[in-house]
């Protein structure tokens, strides 16, 4: 792949978020320019974003021609498993079987680096012809495993998220995938943090598997270490079956909550990002936007392993931060487009069963801010990506009205730019990507016939 020269302007169609667009497409949240130019420095980071015919000239460079194609900020995945990439669509269990009789097997190989780096890259790479250009990433519970992903993110200029899982509950932690005691969990993670976190375009995050497979003491633990080191991500999963909530009331009896488990821990945080939420309530949702935290929606997922319906509208109007997340492998596609398609379907479901004057929709606009700026809120990266302010990292993908003839067809039809990015939302997939900038420099374009 031929190495970019910046400062550059890249010329298309372009669109990015300020805010929110909400339930009404507020239209002072978004910025479209249909000849637009996105000028890149020649540190990688936007310098000016705008009209063509307004381009000043101090910003004028070597000129990349999108035109006839989309230009949005890089997509964010706020919640994905590298470690789960071999055991991808495994069939037919729900949530605690599915770990035990899939996930945890294909996690036990990450013991050994080169396996760790191999996936790594394969990982990273599909992320990029997907257009996904940040995440938040579970590794397993091997140090390796923390290692050969930032290694690999850190080669390719990426922003990412990730830290060592924490495991020492059995049996909802196999010995296989055990911690040796809190001492070394503890150790591991910080020296992890040393290693890594702020390292170029890293963050690391202190990541306890869920609450059944940790010990009161290591969830503990983990609560202070966030408190040490309060610019260190935190991220777990919550509430995301029924059995499971069920089991973590039992296991907790002086929660309120499956959520109040961690808020007692201290790990519910203003940098603390949690995966699903589907089984949480009024007061849940109060809590986690009195603290700044975020939510992981992950509709591919909750519908395969058939967990649930996550209510996005209830969580918005909380004010509790929402960003899109594939959760592969219980998730089915790598493709934030793809990931929007079911996410539309869900909050339909689950408006479905509201009063009709109190349901919404999730528009294209509001999708496109969740698979971008949203995500960079949920994972409060959004000071350095997630749109095209000057000075932002030029983090940004090149999408193609025209990937299928069905999206070319649709599109020529549509009557606005909204209904033709609705089009490429729901027809949209890894086909529509034609090229996937980190810092202004190519990581994925793709091949022509």
């Amino acid at each position: 792949m031929a190495e970019a020269i910046l400062p550059a302007v890249y010329r298309g169609t372009v669109l990015h978020f300020l805010r929110d667009p909400g339930a009404d497409d507020d239209p002072g949240a978004w910025e479209l320019f249909e000849d637009g130019a996105l000028a890149i420095g020649a540190d990688g980071t936007v310098r000016w974003t705008g009209d063509w015919a307004a381009l000043p000239e101090q910003y004028l460079a070597t000129v990349v021609d999108h035109r006839g194609a989309l230009i949005v900020p890089g997509f964010v995945d706020t919640h994905i498993h590298y470690s789960q990439y071999d055991m991808i669509a495994s069939f037919g269990a729900q949530l605690e079987d599915w770990l035990q009789d899939y996930v945890f097997p294909a996690e036990r190989k990450f013991a050994d680096p080169d396996y760790a780096d191999h996936i790594s890259g394969l990982f990273l790479d599909t992320l990029a012809a997907c257009g996904t250009t940040t995440a938040g990433v579970y590794p397993t519970v091997h140090p390796t495993s923390v290692d050969a992903f930032f290694a690999q993110a850190h080669r390719r200029g990426l922003r990412m998220t990730c830290g060592k899982i924490l495991m020492d509950k059995q049996p909802d932690a196999p010995e296989f995938l055990s911690d040796a005691g809190v001492p070394q969990a503890e150790e591991h993670t910080r020296r992890l943090i040393a290693r890594w976190h702020r390292n170029d375009r890293l963050t690391y995050a202190i990541t306890p598997r869920f609450a059944l497979s940790s010990s009161a003491e290591q969830l503990a633990m983990s609560g202070r270490l966030s408190r040490e080191f309060p610019d260190v991500a935190v991220q777990t999963h919550a509430a995301e079956s029924r059995p499971e909530t069920a089991d973590v009331l039992a296991r907790f009896p002086d929660a309120r909550s499956y959520l109040d488990v961690y808020d007692k821990a201290g790990l519910l945080g203003a940098r603390s990002t949690f995966g699903h939420c589907v089984h949480v309530d009024e007061q849940d949702r109060s809590r986690l936007a009195a603290a700044g935290a975020a939510i992981a929606f992950c509709p591919t997922s909750n519908l395969f392993l058939g967990s649930g319906l996550f209510d996005f509208a209830a969580a918005r109007e909380a004010g509790v931060r929402v960003g899109l997340g594939s959760d592969c492998g219980a998730g089915t596609s790598y493709s934030m487009l793809r990931t929007l398609n079911e996410a539309y379907k869900v909050v339909m479901l689950k408006e479905s069963t509201k009063p009709a004057r109190r349901r919404t929709t999730l528009s294209a606009l509001r999708g496109f801010y969740l698979a971008t700026l949203g995500g960079a809120e949920a994972l409060h990266l959004d000071n350095h990506i997630g749109n095209f302010r000057p000075g932002k990292e030029a983090d940004f993908v090149v999408l193609d009205w025209a990937a299928t003839p069905t999206l070319a067809r649709r599109t020529e039809a549509a009557r606005d730019f909204p209904e033709r990015l609705f089009a490429q939302m729901i027809l949209g997939d890894d086909r529509s990507i034609k090229a996937t900038y980190a810092m202004g420099r190519p990581i994925y374009t793709r091949a022509t016939t």
